[in-house]
């Protein structure tokens, strides 16, 4: 091809999109709704959870503390001995609970209330309180993880109840909750009676749903994986209020100032540690250790470090032995 018949086609091409500008048709446009998906998982709960006591038995009740080994000396053929042949303690914990067990986002480390409680069993096995491994599981993996022996213990927010205590052995209780209601500021809800047709949010696996069920007129039940996603939710507007305990609420108001803790108490929460059914040794050694905590104000200490500047400090219960 010739330089003057090149330079002629260019010269048609341009003629042609000029043209097109120039006709004043413009492409079509397609206008896409905002989508706030619910979060993977969320689903209606319909069937009445069981109550955190139905009477069968005592949920505070605990083995009574033996004496605490030296840090690296447990007695032999003892679960504390095998767990320190192993070298580290294996402890289930949350990592989306602001305040008792969360990443932080600075450091990426995991850090919170139940953190520091599994820290201190670490430094009493081993004299090191890094000794560990943390691993994240949700509320609803708690007792699997405990059955498969994927863990030694679990630490998050995990109260003791009738039902559980089927599966799980427990050591006494190192943090008492009460169950409160988290809603948006000036939504009109108040009080357990003005969730009546509304939709509450709770974390699947938790006794969260039970007290729901009890109001003379309950409200529709959302199950989720965490308590952070109920407050996604509870942004989108999918939810109208999330029910938990009062320092999980707290720590979420804490993430967002658009939302308020209200009312009184509509359920209680009793956490203590959870470990595989017949650890007897393992319960009266963590025992011993919360024992310790409370004597020499390391528990005090931890919870006015962690819970203190939300005013969720508070001194430790008092434990219920038998045996």
């Amino acid at each position: 091809m010739s330089t003057r018949v090149l330079f002629a086609a260019l010269l048609v091409g341009a003629a042609v999109l000029v043209t097109g500008c120039g006709s004043g048709e413009l492409p079509p446009t397609h206008t896409l709704d905002a989508v706030n998906p619910q979060p993977a998982g969320a689903a209606e709960i319909t069937t009445p959870p069981q109550a955190e006591t139905d009477g069968t038995c005592d949920t505070e009740a605990s083995l009574r503390p033996g004496g605490l080994p030296n840090a690296g000396a447990m007695p032999a053929g003892s679960s504390m001995a095998a767990i320190v042949a192993r070298g580290r303690l294996r402890v289930g914990v949350d990592q989306n609970t602001y305040l008792f067990g969360f990443r932080d986002p600075g450091t990426g480390q995991l850090q919170g209330f139940d953190i520091d409680i599994a820290h201190e069993i670490a430094r009493a096995l081993f004299g090191d309180p890094d000794r560990i491994e943390l691993r994240s599981v949700t509320a609803a993996e708690r007792i699997p993880a405990l059955r498969d022996k994927k863990v030694d213990m679990i630490v998050r927010t995990f109260s003791a109840t009738c039902e559980r205590r089927r599966d799980v052995d427990f050591s006494a209780v190192y943090y008492r909750a009460a169950q409160r209601i988290l809603a948006p500021r000036e939504s009109g809800i108040r009080s357990g009676a003005d969730l009546a047709g509304k939709r509450v949010c709770v974390a699947r696996g938790t006794t969260a749903p039970a007290p729901l069920f009890a109001l003379p007129k309950r409200p529709t039940v959302i199950g989720v994986t965490t308590w952070t996603d109920c407050l996604v939710a509870l942004q989108q507007g999918q939810v109208d209020a999330i029910s938990g305990d009062d320092p999980i609420l707290f720590g979420l108001v804490a993430q967002d100032h658009n939302f308020e803790v209200v009312g009184q108490p509509v359920g209680t929460g009793a956490y203590a540690v959870g470990m595989s059914k017949g650890s007897d040794d393992l319960v009266r050694f963590v025992n011993g250790v919360l024992e310790r905590m409370r004597a020499d104000g390391t528990w005090k200490r931890i919870s006015a470090a962690q819970l203190g500047a939300l005013g969720q400090a508070q001194d430790p219960p008092e434990p219920r032995y038998v045996g």
